[in-house]
C-alpha cells in the first residue's frame, strides 16, 4: 500500500518499498515544425543511485530533464517521480526534487548566505531554521569562508556549488543536475564531482545528471543511458557497457579518401568483430589487439594503403558511444553548452 507522510524539514513521500525513484515510459517531446527532441524513451532510476544521461548537445538530454522536473509538458508518455505522477502531481513532485540547470539563476549582488536563506523561506521554512539550513549547506559545499561575499565575486566553480546547495535547501530525495560541470576548469570539475559523490553517499540523495563528458559519466554514474537523436541507444553500468565490447580496441589512422578501401582490406581478417569509421580513420573491435596489429599492417601494406598511427587499448566509454551511435563524442567539451531545445530548433 502506498502512503504519504510528512515530517519537518522533509518533502512528502509517496513511495512503496523497492519502488524506483523514477519510472519513465514512452516519454516524447515534439516541438513546432515536427522537431522531435525526445522520442518515446523508457528508463528507470533506482532510489539512491547516480544515474547518468550521456550524449552530445542536441541529443535530448536537457529536454528530458525539463519534462521530468515539470518545466516542460511532454507531448506523450508517462512518468512517476518518487511515486508521484508527472501529469497529476506536479506540485508534490516539485517538493520532492531539487534541480540545478545549466544556467544558474543567482542574484549577483546577493551573498551566498542570503540566496540560501531566501530559497529556504520560499519553501516555507521559518527564518531561524532557514539560517541554520543555509549555514549547514554552505559547509556541505565548502563555501563557508565565502558565505558573506557577493555572488558576483565567486568563481564559476563556486557558483555551481552554490547552485547545488540551493537545490538542496528543502532536502529533496531526487536531485537533477543538467550539465553540472559545463564550462568549468578541470580542478573545479573534480571538486564538484566530490560534492555529488558525498551527497549521494552521505545523504542518500538519488542523482540524475546529464553530461557530454565521457570521464564524468564514467566516474560518477552507477548506471547510464546513452542518448542520440532523442533516443536511448544503450543503457547499463559503465563496467557492463565496456564489458559488452570485450576484447581490445585497435585504432588505425588512414587518409579519409582511403577509408572505405581500408575497411574492405581489413574486413576479411580473422578475429575482427566490428569496424567503425570516423574522421581520423578506423576503430576495430577485435578479440586480441596484440596479435591483431601485425595482421592489420600486413593487410594494409598489401593493399598499398599508407598507415598512420596504430594504437591498442581496452574498451572505454568512448568506444561504447562509438559502437552505439556510429560516431564519437569528440569536440563536445569545446561546444557552447547550447540547450537541447535550442540545438534542435
Amino acid at each position: 500500500m502506498t502512503t504519504t507522510t510528512r515530517s519537518r524539514g522533509t518533502v512528502p513521500r509517496a513511495m512503496t518499498e523497492n519502488e524506483n525513484a523514477i519510472d519513465v515510459r514512452g516519454l516524447r517531446r515534439e516541438f513546432p515544425g515536427g522537431v522531435v527532441a525526445v522520442d518515446e524513451i523508457d528508463l528507470n532510476v533506482r532510489e539512491g543511485e547516480v544515474f547518468g544521461i550521456l550524449g552530445p548537445n542536441g541529443a535530448g538530454k536537457t529536454t528530458t530533464v525539463r519534462m521530468l522536473t515539470t518545466l516542460l509538458k511532454p507531448t506523450a508518455g508517462r512518468a512517476t517521480i518518487g511515486g508521484f505522477d508527472l501529469e497529476r502531481d506536479q506540485r508534490a513532485i516539485r517538493r520532492h526534487i531539487g534541480v540545478a540547470l545549466q544556467e544558474a539563476g543567482l542574484d549577483p549582488i546577493a551573498t551566498g548566505r542570503e540566496i540560501l536563506e531566501v530559497q529556504a523561506q520560499l519553501f516555507g521554512i521559518g527564518m531561524t531554521e532557514a539560517k541554520r539550513r543555509a549555514s549547514e549547506l554552505l559547509e556541505l559545499v565548502s563555501l563557508s569562508d565565502a558565505a558573506d561575499r557577493r555572488v558576483e565575486t565567486y568563481s564559476g566553480g563556486m557558483k555551481r556549488r552554490l547552485d547545488l546547495a540551493s537545490a538542496l535547501v528543502h532536502r529533496p530525495r531526487v536531485l537533477f543536475l543538467d550539465e553540472p560541470t559545463e564550462g568549468l576548469d578541470p580542478a573545479s570539475r573534480q571538486t564538484l564531482w566530490r560534492e555529488v559523490e558525498r551527497l549521494n553517499a552521505e545523504l542518500g540523495v538519488t542523482v540524475v545528471l546529464t553530461t557530454h563528458y565521457l570521464e564524468e559519466a564514467d566516474h560518477l554514474a552507477d548506471r547510464l543511458a546513452i542518448v542520440d537523436q532523442g533516443r536511448i541507444v544503450s543503457e547499463g553500468t559503465p563496467v557492463a557497457l565496456k564489458a559488452e565490447i570485450g576484447g581490445s580496441v585497435v585504432t588505425v589512422e588512414v587518409e579519409p579518401t582511403r577509408r572505405e578501401q581500408s575497411r574492405d582490406a581489413l574486413g576479411r581478417l580473422d578475429g575482427l568483430r566490428e569496424v567503425r569509421a570516423d574522421a581520423t580513420g578506423l576503430t576495430l573491435f577485435v578479440e586480441d589487439g596484440s596479435t591483431f596489429v601485425p595482421n592489420v599492417i600486413r593487410a594494409l601494406d598489401a593493399a598499398a594503403i599508407p598507415v598512420g598511427a596504430i594504437s591498442v587499448a581496452q574498451p572505454s566509454l568512448d568506444e561504447v558511444f562509438l559502437r552505439a551511435t556510429g560516431s564519437r563524442l569528440e569536440g563536445a567539451e569545446a561546444e557552447s553548452g547550447q540547450s537541447d531545445t535550442e540545438a534542435a530548433a
